[in-house]
C-alpha cells in the first residue's frame, strides 16, 4: 500500500526540518529547513563534528559571526547536495529588529553561498516576521533574494508578508497548539480541540485562504508539528515542513491521507481584507496574546542557541 507519506506528496511538497541531513535522505524531500536550535543540535553529534571542526579551523582567523555564517552555508551546501529544492538558512534572531543589518546579513549568506558555487534561486533567507524583518524580507526580494518568514503566528503577520512580497511563510503550527493547551490547563480538551479543531492548524487554514482569496503569490508552508494529526490536517497546504521523527511516522503509516485544502475549496470564503500599515500591524499583532508572546519566546530561544553555538565554536579555536 501507499505509505501516508507518500500519500501527501500528491497533494503537498514536503520539507525536512532539520539540520541532520544525513537522517533524511530516505524520505526524499523536495526542500529542507535549517534554523540555529537544529544546527546547534546537529553540530553536537559526531556525525558532524567533523564539518563543524573544519569550518571552525578554516576560518578561526575570522570574526565569530562570520564563522557562524560559513557553518550554516557548510551545512546548507551539504544539504543541497541531497535534495533536489532549496535550503532555509536563518538570519540571526538577535537581528530581528534591525532592517539594515538583517539585510546586510543577508547579503553575506547569499554570497558565502554564491562563492560556493550555489545560485541563490536554491536558498531561503529566513527573517522573522517582526515588522523589521518584513521590511528586510521586501527589499532582498527586490534583489532577487528570496525570503522564509518564520516565527510567524498571526493572520496580520502573514498578510504583512505577502504585501512585502515575501517568497514564503511559515506559521508555526505546533507553537500555538502549545500556547493553547498551557492556557486552557485542566479545561484542555484534546478531543474536542484535535484534528480539525487544533487552533495550530485553524491558523494556517485562515492564513491559506486569505492568501488564494487575494491572489497572493507568497508560499505557505506550515511548520512547527507536534502530531501527524496536524501534518494531515493541512494536505494540499502549498508545502510543510516537518521533522525526521513525523516523516518517519508518516512513512510507516498506511492511513488514507485526503486533501483537506486546495485553491477552489476556498475560493467562495467570506473573506475581509486586512489593512498591514504599520501603526496597525503593531497594534493587531499586540492585541493577540498568543501571537506576541510566542514570537517574543522564539526569538529568544533562538538567540540563546546563537549564543551557545558561538560559545560551542570558541572553545574549539
Amino acid at each position: 500500500m501507499t505509505s501516508a507519506l507518500d500519500q501527501l506528496k500528491q497533494y503537498t511538497t514536503v520539507v525536512a526540518d532539520t539540520g541532520d541531513f544525513q537522517q533524511f535522505i530516505q524520505f526524499k524531500p523536495q526542500d529542507a529547513t535549517t534554523n540555529p536550535s537544529l544546527i546547534l543540535k546537529a553540530v553536537q553529534k559526531d556525525d558532524y563534528k567533523p564539518l563543524l571542526e573544519k569550518t571552525v579551523k578554516e576560518h578561526a582567523t575570522k570574526p565569530m559571526p562570520q564563522i557562524i555564517d560559513n557553518l550554516l552555508v557548510a551545512f546548507g551546501t551539504e544539504i543541497l547536495k541531497i535534495i533536489p529544492g532549496r535550503v532555509s538558512t536563518e538570519v540571526d534572531a538577535r537581528l530581528s529588529f534591525d532592517t539594515k543589518a538583517s539585510i546586510d546579513k543577508a547579503h553575506d549568506i547569499i554570497k558565502l553561498y554564491e562563492n560556493a558555487g550555489i545560485s541563490r534561486d536554491r536558498v531561503l533567507i529566513k527573517l522573522a516576521s517582526t515588522w523589521e524583518g518584513i521590511r528586510a524580507a521586501e527589499q532582498l526580494q527586490k534583489e532577487g533574494i528570496h525570503c522564509n518568514m518564520t516565527l510567524l503566528f498571526s493572520l496580520p503577520q502573514a498578510v504583512a508578508c505577502a504585501e512585502a512580497g515575501a517568497q514564503l511563510i511559515s506559521p508555526f503550527v505546533g507553537r500555538i497548539y502549545d500556547w493553547y493547551k498551557k492556557a486552557a490547563g485542566a479545561e484542555w480538551d484534546e478531543v474536542k480541540n484535535g484534528g480539525a479543531n487544533d487552533p495550530g492548524v485553524q491558523s494556517v487554514r485562515r492564513i491559506y485562504t486569505y492568501y488564494k482569496k487575494f491572489g497572493y503569490k507568497t508560499e505557505v508552508m506550515g511548520a512547527s508539528f507536534r502530531t501527524v494529526s496536524q501534518i494531515t490536517e493541512l494536505a494540499g497546504c502549498d508545502l510543510l515542513t516537518i521533522s525526521p521523527d513525523l516523516l518517519k511516522k508518516l512513512a510507516d503509516s498506511n492511513d488514507k491521507v485526503e486533501r483537506k485544502l486546495s485553491p477552489d475549496s476556498v475560493k467562495n470564503e467570506n473573506v475581509e481584507k486586512i489593512a498591514v500599515d504599520e501603526p496597525t500591524f503593531r497594534f493587531l499583532v499586540n492585541d493577540d496574546a498568543m501571537a506576541t508572546e510566542k514570537l517574543a519566546e522564539g526569538i529568544r530561544a533562538f538567540a540563546a542557541d546563537a549564543i551557545k553555538l558561538e560559545k560551542l565554536i570558541t572553545a574549539l579555536k
